[in-house]
């Protein structure tokens, strides 16, 4: 059978990991095999997330029954019922459902009627608390079908101590990403001396660490030094695969979707309140405007070096009429071409202006010239993919270490939309 929930967490704390984690321990306790656990990551762009939009699906051998009633009471001990915005959902069946609900939730948006019809197409069972908004992630979660995954083990700290500061040695974080990098990654930012597996917020998680294979993460984990955790669970996951990304054209993007579209810079970079950097790209007929902000740090110079002609592919979400910038791909790069008065031979001095269409003269010996120097500058840019830093990652963003972007398969070079 499969066991999806979402919707367990606030800002004050929990997480629905956490309650997957300690649900799957629970389940073996009672006699019942634990085959799978998936954390799936949904729109990351959805009004009601708590933080990273995190749903899960537990894979049992067992009764039904008897797993559905340990699901709900775990729910029903751990979620965060006070608040206002956590809306519980549990479902479970024996028969996964059609995969095309998960996708709309990971790219796009999914109402409660939705996830009801394909719950009861399924003969599922489940069970909603509060407005039932939970359902929509625990539905998502059951229907989740991963061509691309990646995998995170996840430490949780001891109950008693949460809300304290959490004891995570950083040197030892920072060995970890030494050790096994490009194999597991967002242990830290090299770039910005901070660790980034470890959260600031009042949940249960101590550090988490993302790889391609489970024998990479133990290894890395065995470098981490840090308080004793309570529990660790490894699940297998959407994160670090861009499933939020598709297609798109520009003048016909939809608020709160992910795309990857080509086109082409029409203007130069402007610079904003903050250190927020902009950037407009076309094609034959749309422009949009897509930003990098401050939190994205050095990827923000690579923005600044592009110039109009330049040639791009973009991904990111569009959000308040602009594309977040995740990552971009440069395809090439326009000349940077210049016009100035010649040197004059014999004085070896540039010469200057001798009036509208009279050419150039030397000031200091009266020669003449009719024709400019031009030429072409470097660029310091080249083409090539570059992406946001650690910090600034979203979890589904897929890191450039896992290899680059096909822009081709999603039909988004830029050669496609300009002529």
């Amino acid at each position: 059978m499969l066991i999806g929930i979402d919707d367990t967490d606030s800002p004050e704390g929990m997480c629905t990991t956490y309650l997957g984690a300690v649900l799957a321990k629970r389940l073996v306790g009672e006699g019942m095999g634990v085959s799978e656990s998936r954390l799936i990551r949904l729109n990351p762009n959805v009004r009601y997330k708590t933080r990273g939009n995190a749903a899960i699906c537990l894979e049992v051998h067992g009764d039904m029954k008897r797993a559905f009633a340990l699901a709900c009471r775990t729910v029903e001990e751990l979620a965060c019922f006070a608040a206002a915005e956590t809306n519980p959902g549990i479902v479970i069946t024996e028969r996964k459902p059609q995969s095309d609900f998960y996708h709309k939730a990971v790219k796009d948006f999914c109402t409660l009627g939705e996830a009801l019809a394909v719950l009861e197409e399924t003969g599922a069972v489940f069970r909603g608390y509060k407005n039932q908004r939970g359902l929509i992630g625990a539905t998502a979660a059951v229907c989740s079908d991963l061509p691309d995954f990646t995998y995170e083990l996840l430490a949780y700290r001891k109950p008693e101590v949460w809300g304290t500061r959490r004891i995570v040695n950083r040197d030892s974080l920072f060995l970890a990403e030494r050790t096994t990098y490009p194999h597991t990654w967002d242990t830290v930012d090299p770039g910005q001396g901070i660790a980034v597996c470890v959260p600031h917020t009042p949940d249960p998680v101590l550090f988490g660490i993302r790889g391609e294979r489970p024998g990479w993460i133990s290894y890395a984990r065995e470098c981490v030094l840090s308080e004793k955790p309570g529990i660790e669970h490894m699940y297998i996951t959407n994160q670090g695969t861009d499933a939020h990304l598709q297609s798109g054209r520009i003048g016909e993007l939809r608020e709160g979707r992910s795309y990857m579209l080509g086109g082409m810079v029409t203007g130069p970079v402007e610079t904003g309140r903050g250190g927020h950097i902009s950037v407009t790209i076309g094609d034959n007929e749309n422009t949009v405007r897509c930003m990098a902000y401050e939190p994205t740090k050095g990827f923000r110079e690579i923005i600044r070096q592009l110039r109009e002609g330049d040639l791009v592919v973009v991904a990111g979400s569009f959000k308040g009429g602009s594309i977040n910038l995740e990552k971009i791909g440069v395809v090439a790069v326009a000349p940077d071409r210049y016009s100035r008065p010649p040197v004059c031979p014999a004085c070896n001095r540039r010469m200057t202006s001798a009036g509208s269409g009279k050419g150039f003269k030397c000031r200091r010996c009266g020669g003449r010239a009719r024709e400019a120097e031009v030429g072409e500058r470097p660029r310091g840019i080249l083409p090539g993919w570059f992406e946001v830093t650690p910090s600034a990652r979203r979890h589904l963003a897929k890191p450039l270490c896992r290899g680059e972007p096909d822009a081709a398969i999603l039909g988004c070079q830029p050669s496609s939309v300009i002529q």
